[in-house]
């Protein structure tokens, strides 16, 4: 465990004269506020905020936020308060605290919420104060290190969002050694024998390499030294994560990953940088397509460098990455490298513009109220791989990786995408859901009369495009089932002597909207549109009760008729309604237990979605309707697995058998070999609910030579 002492030695080092009382006093209260409190590996709980702060002295911060890092779990975890801490260490660091906290302590109706509330709280600080941001990476790299002390269910969760959200975030504030690190643990939990795989390759390769990286190095200095360029040469190995996403994304075996290792070039200036990289190509031939100059053109995080690839001197091809000693700090601790301690002081320009990415960010949070779209938007604008596109007029505008011109034209103004008509390409009219490509100019075609598709949102990649369409999209509908709500209310308005009208204008319908939990008589209206409350559900509050009672008997029998004899499947419920039709997404194939949303679809009664399902996500929010599953049901549920496991004599009987012990009658089973002596092995097998799938899974899970089983929810 780190010393508070060798904190403050840390920061006099990097800043000297730094005021470190704030510090001191800082670890004194998390010291007392924390007493008796023990991590799940038995250490005491004052290690954590300790290896937050000495992760953040690594990083250069001031005071302010190392003082911060002792004190952020303070609120959440003892009888602190974010008030006591302003009146004792500033509002600064009040803020900064307040920023990092997790949302524990607040009601949500899912876990899912739960998160996303905290991610949205967080993004908002860290636009305010980025301090906020570099605290909760160095939290999470802790908690991450430390991860083999939670239960396997918690380690497969937290691996996952740290490789969903926060090793993405590390990558846009480009702190490289946080990224590659979150990504290597997160790899470890979530494929630990892929992970274990490439690390003895690489740790193999590494020892086989030795003499081959000494020899490269040296012709490299040899050569600059002759032409009186002072420079450093080092060799670096691509990190586990990063050759096991290339393996995956490329569909290439590990040895064909041939920038596992590659050599940096760190000069002195810009000017020797062009020179060291003409000296290369001049003695080792480059490969074509296969330079970059990130110099010329920096990446969103700030990164800079020369790269290129080149036949090197054992026929081999070798990647040289040539940069500053400046540019090699930026490449390692990112936006942390230009913090300023002294008060009053801002960002320059250049690096104002690494926070592109959060302002719209932020911008689109206010239009996401759903935490499964705000989610989704999170992880769109984290997406690290982008395009750089020019308009008509020069200005270049970077998007993500398969942007299109609709893109395009939303990132412009959202008028623009919504008369979106057509797009041109350097002069050539292209598709709508052509995917844009680095180095293009792009000129939009629109029209006054044009109106964004629904289609639309099948190809998009931006968060403002995505939801610029939902909300027009969503305002038309609105329309159109005001328009036929009001038809359908009046029609059966009329047949009981009322005026739609007039109780609207008086005001009195607004005891039915209070009831049926609108806030005003459009909402009302509207969801009568929408197939969401039935008509005769609002004339009930106005019509006598008998007459009523005899209109919807009428109504029930012809429904009978006409669903000839059709029940809905037991099993769920939907709130507020009965006798409802239901079907099951077989996009997701929802299971008692799973988290469940339903979609109102017109004719055809409520779908049932998991929560996290992408077509659910993809539906208009407007048509959601809140459902839980039926208790004491005897219904049984088809779902599909995965099982991969090395291939051998008997595997096959083995699966079945575990099968039929855990009580999972099979419907179909399938088996493919693999050229690696690998088997997928897939079955469709009938369950009771979630938690009988999960004991399935882990009963699998444990026999000889399997690898991992999954859910198929496709």
């Amino acid at each position: 465990m780190i010393r508070i002492t060798d904190i403050l030695d840390r920061i006099s080092a990097y800043h000297p004269g730094a005021d470190v009382e704030i510090v001191e006093r800082a670890y004194i209260y998390s010291a007392r506020m924390h007493e008796g409190q023990v991590r799940l590996s038995g250490e005491p709980y004052l290690s954590h905020p300790l290896e937050v702060a000495g992760l953040l002295t690594e990083l250069k911060l001031d005071t302010v936020s190392v003082a911060a890092g002792l004190l952020h779990d303070v609120p959440e975890d003892t009888k602190a308060s974010l008030e006591d801490i302003a009146e004792m260490f500033g509002s600064d660091v009040a803020h900064i605290v307040g920023g990092v906290t997790k949302l524990s302590r607040l009601p949500f109706r899912s876990s899912e919420a739960r998160q996303a509330e905290s991610i949205r709280k967080m993004i908002l600080a860290m636009a305010d104060d980025i301090r906020v941001i570099l605290i909760k990476l160095c939290d999470r790299l802790h908690n991450m290190r430390t991860l083999k002390y939670q239960t396997e269910d918690k380690q497969i969760r937290i691996a996952q969002e740290t490789l969903d959200i926060y090793a993405p975030i590390a990558n846009r504030l480009g702190i490289n050694w946080i990224k590659n690190e979150l990504e290597d643990i997160a790899f470890m939990y979530l494929f630990p024998h892929e992970y274990r795989e490439i690390a003895n390759k690489v740790t193999r390769k590494k020892e086989e390499q030795g003499e081959y990286v000494e020899k490269v190095k040296e012709i490299i200095l040899k050569r600059m030294a002759e032409a009186h360029i002072n420079c450093e040469v080092e060799g670096r190995h691509k990190h586990f994560y990063g050759i096991y996403h290339k393996m995956m994304v490329q569909q290439i075996k590990f040895e064909d990953v041939y920038d596992i290792l590659a050599f940096r070039i760190i000069c002195h200036t810009i000017p020797q940088c062009y020179e060291a990289l003409g000296l290369i190509h001049s003695f080792w031939k480059p490969i074509p397509k296969r330079f970059k100059d990130y110099i010329a053109m920096p990446k969103p995080n700030m990164y800079q460098s020369l790269h290129t690839t080149v036949i090197g001197p054992f026929r081999e091809r070798v990647e040289i990455q040539i940069r500053t000693k400046e540019m090699d700090r930026v490449a390692r601790n990112g936006i942390a490298a230009h913090w300023q301690y002294k008060e009053g002081k801002t960002f320059d320009e250049k690096t104002s513009q690494a926070f592109t990415w959060l302002r719209k960010l932020v911008k689109e949070q206010e239009y996401l109220k759903d935490p499964d779209e705000f989610m989704e938007t999170v992880r769109i604008e984290l997406f690290p791989d982008e395009v750089y596109v020019f308009t008509p007029r020069g200005d270049v505008l970077t998007l993500p990786k398969g942007a299109t011109p609709v893109d395009f034209a939303y990132a412009i103004h959202s008028e623009v995408g919504n008369q979106c008509l057509g797009a041109k390409v350097d002069g050539r009219i292209v598709p709508l859901k052509y995917q844009l490509k680095t180095g293009e100019m792009v000129e939009i075609i629109t029209s006054p009369h044009h109106k964004p598709s629904k289609d639309w949102l099948s190809f998009v990649k931006t968060a403002k495009a995505r939801s610029r369409i939902r909300q027009h999209i969503k305002t038309t509908e609105r329309k159109r089932s005001l328009t036929l709500g009001h038809d359908m209310c009046e029609k059966i308005f009329r047949k009981h002597n009322l005026n739609l009208a007039k109780l609207v204008k008086s005001g009195e319908i607004q005891k039915a909207c209070t009831e049926l939990g609108y806030k005003t008589a459009d909402d009302l209206i509207a969801a009568v549109g929408y197939g969401k409350v039935t008509p005769l559900q609002v004339v009930r509050y106005f019509a006598p009760r008998s007459e009523l009672k005899e209109k919807r008997e009428t109504i029930v029998e012809k429904l009978k008729q006409r669903i000839r004899g059709k029940k809905p499947k037991p099993g769920i419920l939907v709130k507020g309604l009965d006798g409802i039709l239901i079907r099951y997404g077989k996009c997701c194939n929802p299971l008692p237990g799973d988290p469940v949303v339903g979609y109102i679809t017109r004719g055809q009664g409520v779908t049932v979605h998991r929560t996290t399902c992408p077509h659910a996500l993809s539906m208009d929010p407007a048509r959601r309707i809140e459902l839980e599953w039926a208790p004491d049901t005897d219904e049984v549920y088809p779902v599909r697995i995965h099982v991969l496991g090395h291939d051998r004599i008997g595997l096959l009987a083995n699966i079945t058998a575990a099968l039929s012990e855990t009580e999972a009658n099979i419907l179909e089973a399938s088996v493919n070999t693999r050229a690696d002596k690998r088997a997928d092995c897939y079955f469709t097998i009938s369950v009771v609910d979630a938690k009988h799938l999960e004991k399935i899974m882990k009963s699998v899970k444990k026999i000889k030579n399997v690898i991992k089983v999954s859910r198929i929810t496709g």
